[in-house]
């Protein structure tokens, strides 16, 4: 019996040393689906000297392109191209003076008149505020270059600040701009306004 064990045991040790010889499988190839997963825990070196910017939340203003305004066609759209124009800050306040100014000017269901919302004399051909402008897209443009001229510093600078239609009205009441001053207040209405849209033509549309 013992010559048939020897013969066994070197049996089983010829099995073990072929297996040993088997090429070992090399690893599955990472498809290019997995490959997001493999190079997760990638880094990202910054250079020396840069920072991060800082970035205030705190407030947004937004500025609504000429287009967009004229495409409107409304007394509130001439109104905010007016203060885009002059590089003031297009507040609720601010539009309020405004479309109270124009409604003093020429009412509210005929703003548009003449092209001419404020009765502005600067490039309009009429020295008295009678004149016309080409439309209301170069209405707006003179009645801001008037305001900035320097003539009226008082308007320019409470619509700088943006924060009160009372405040920058009683500015126009004591520039020069009209004769009769507004009456100081007696001929200023401060009911809430009207959105009123002009003829597409009174824009040049």
């Amino acid at each position: 019996m013992r010559p048939l064990a020897g013969f066994a045991t070197l049996a089983v040790i010829g099995i073990v040393g072929t297996l040993s010889l088997v090429p070992v499988a090399p690893p599955s190839p990472v498809l290019a689906a997995d490959a997001d997963t493999v190079t997760a825990g990638q880094t990202v070196e910054i250079a020396d000297g840069v920072t991060a910017q800082q970035v205030s939340h705190e407030s947004y203003t937004a500025s609504t392109g000429p287009q967009t305004l004229v495409a409107g066609g409304t007394n509130v759209d001439w109104a905010k191209l007016v203060l885009i124009d002059g590089d003031w800050p297009v507040t609720e306040e601010n539009i309020t003076f405004m479309m109270r100014w124009t409604r003093q000017e020429n009412g509210a269901d005929n703003w548009w008149n003449r092209n001419n919302p404020l009765n502005n004399g600067q490039g309009s051909g009429g020295g008295s505020g009678l004149g016309s402008y080409v439309d209301l897209v170069e209405a707006a443009f003179y009645a801001a270059q008037n305001i900035k001229s320097g003539r009226y510093p008082a308007v320019d600078a409470a619509l700088q600040r943006g924060d009160s239609a009372d405040a920058t009205a009683q500015a126009i009441w004591a520039s020069p701009w009209a004769s009769s001053h507004y009456g100081y207040g007696t001929h200023w209405s401060s009911r809430p306004y009207e959105v009123i849209e002009a003829p597409a033509e009174a824009w040049g549309r």
